[in-house]
């Protein structure tokens, strides 16, 4: 049996964390089964990582980064509607084939609020931080335009929680979208 490094073994906590975290949130998800979805015991976990908050912000980490590299490659080459439309079918794209980006992504913006009820801002400069490269990402495509990366991000958001709420493609909802920002595919909980 080949081992894995101890990188190796971050990424697939990683992986399981995104998993665990898009079903039972940053409060309603325990370390211990993120260990049992990776195959290793709590003690090993946090030789990977010094707690659940630094697993939590890692995962959301990378799910910020997955969905700006989706951003960026399909926005390659491409400026403006042409843009917009290329990024906004990949990322639906992506939300039907891994929906547990999309459930991370909503549990991600619902910790910052608790947190920050609870006075821990660390959560919310991570994410907001995040936010805004995603913001970058999108906003050079669509022509530097405040207005146009505004509606892009806020079709996103609708799209998101559509899509989390378990609206199906072609449901009347979907009627207002642009048809590249329709969801095609089906949110498995």
């Amino acid at each position: 049996m080949v081992r894995m490094s101890a990188e190796e073994r971050r990424e697939s906590v990683i992986r399981a964390a995104t998993i665990e975290f898009a079903r039972g949130g940053y409060y309603g998800t325990s370390t211990e089964a993120i260990a049992k979805r990776v195959g290793v015991s709590q003690p090993y976990l946090f030789r990977l990582f010094p707690g659940k908050k630094a697993i939590f912000l890692a995962t959301a980490e990378r799910c910020m980064q997955d969905t700006i590299r989706t951003f960026e490659e399909a926005s390659r080459g491409l400026e403006g509607e042409e843009s917009l439309h290329a990024m906004a079918d990949a990322y639906t794209k992506v939300i039907a084939e891994r929906p547990e980006l999309l459930m991370m992504q909503m549990q991600t913006y619902v910790a910052v609020g608790a947190a920050e009820q609870e006075g821990d801002h660390e959560f919310g400069e991570a994410v907001r931080a995040g936010w805004m490269r995603l913001w970058d990402t999108v906003h050079l495509p669509l022509g530097a335009d405040i207005n146009e990366t505004t509606t892009f991000l806020a079709y996103g958001m609708l799209v998101n929680c559509l899509v989390a709420m378990g609206f199906p493609p072609g449901h009347r909802v979907w009627e207002g979208m642009y048809p590249s920002a329709r969801f095609k595919g089906r949110l498995e909980h």
